[in-house]
């Protein structure tokens, strides 16, 4: 017997030697998939919507020949690649619900000796296990702080110093701004970022802090999971607060090299919260190329936005660490002093 099904568990530790191969359609794995996971489809988009409208209208056997005569001629090709994908005969397998697609798939590739471990409950499976794992309770440490000081380096530094952290705005490939898309590749769907967000929380140890930047409840286009998120809102927060005269000379280097139309973009994007006045002040400064002006009046606005959501967690779970540099490893040594004083027991 070359077959076996397992649990979502087993299945994500398994798959840290052995390859895994999403039978689904392309439309389903671009929405999400186990990361690492090659997708080699049983059935094109097309096709599962056609065998998916047999099955409603005339039954299981209908959908069954249906399907054997959209795949039968392309079997071949997906053998081979199952041969190319797999490691020492051996490969991780599954589809959306561990049904008949996963099955079909793993007993093709039997056929040539492959010896297949097929994810019970499929991705569905999957997907409620790493939810589930999301929302357990941690020790998460939340770096705050204004737009421009620095936090995203901060908490790559604090991974030099034996602390676990998480970039959220990096899985997202998103700074969380209205200009936060520029220069950043293609976000994931939402679906997709719990899934490499769950890939690095698994390679964390619960029993320690994990660090987080403080964040919206979505980041761009992509929303964060609802638990996670709210575990994030009770918990510790360490703010960096520092002034704009320090904080612009890092966003102006960071955002002055895009081109003038993209950066007006992001400027139009939130239009109606700067009010029309700022707007046409900072899309002149722009024309000029006074970076400097534009951040500033952009900045007031999300100061003034940040604080306010700041002022809706709890006051006992905030320390304020002020600094007068932005030297980033003055300021992850502040935070990691304040990081020393939380008194965990009034975190939940």
């Amino acid at each position: 017997m070359n077959r076996k099904k397992t649990d979502a568990a087993t299945f994500l530790e398994l798959s840290k030697t052995i390859p895994v191969c999403d039978v689904r359609s392309p439309h389903e794995y671009d929405s999400g998939h186990i990361p690492g996971a090659v997708n080699i489809p049983l059935f094109t988009d097309t096709e599962r919507k056609a065998v998916g409208i047999k099955y409603k209208h005339e039954g299981r056997m209908p959908a069954i020949n249906e399907g054997l005569s959209l795949a039968g001629p392309h079997l071949a090709g997906k053998l081979d690649a199952a041969h190319r994908l797999s490691a020492d005969g051996r490969l991780l397998v599954y589809c959306w619900r561990g049904g008949m697609r996963s099955e079909s798939m793993a007993w093709l590739f039997s056929l040539a000796g492959i010896r297949t471990c097929v994810l019970e409950g499929g991705y569905k499976a999957y997907r409620r296990h790493i939810l589930a794992k999301l929302a357990e309770q941690r020790k998460l440490i939340i770096l705050g702080g204004l737009t421009g000081s620095g936090k995203t380096h901060i908490l790559n530094y604090l991974k030099t110093q034996q602390q676990q952290s998480i970039d959220l705005e990096g899985l997202a490939s998103h700074k969380g701004s209205a200009f936060g898309a520029l220069g950043q590749a293609p976000q994931p769907t939402t679906e997709h970022f719990a899934n490499i967000l769950y890939r690095e929380w698994a390679e964390t140890l619960p029993s320690a802090p994990l660090w987080l930047e403080d964040e919206s409840r979505n980041i761009g286009s992509v929303f964060m999971p609802e638990k996670l998120y709210g575990a994030m809102q009770n918990s510790p927060v360490i703010v960096l607060m520092m002034d704009m005269a320090l904080r612009l000379p890092r966003l102006q280097q960071e955002y002055s090299a895009f081109p003038e139309n993209e950066l007006a973009a992001a400027v139009q994007r939130i239009a109606r919260r700067l009010g029309g006045s700022n707007v046409n002040e900072a899309l002149k400064a722009i024309a000029a190329g006074n970076f400097a002006r534009a951040i500033e009046i952009t900045l007031t606005y999300y100061d003034r936005a940040y604080l306010y959501g700041l002022s809706r967690k709890p006051p006992q779970n905030i320390i304020y660490v002020h600094t007068d540099t932005d030297n980033v490893n003055e300021n992850a040594g502040r935070i990691l002093e304040a990081a020393g004083r939380i008194k965990w027991v009034n975190c939940y």
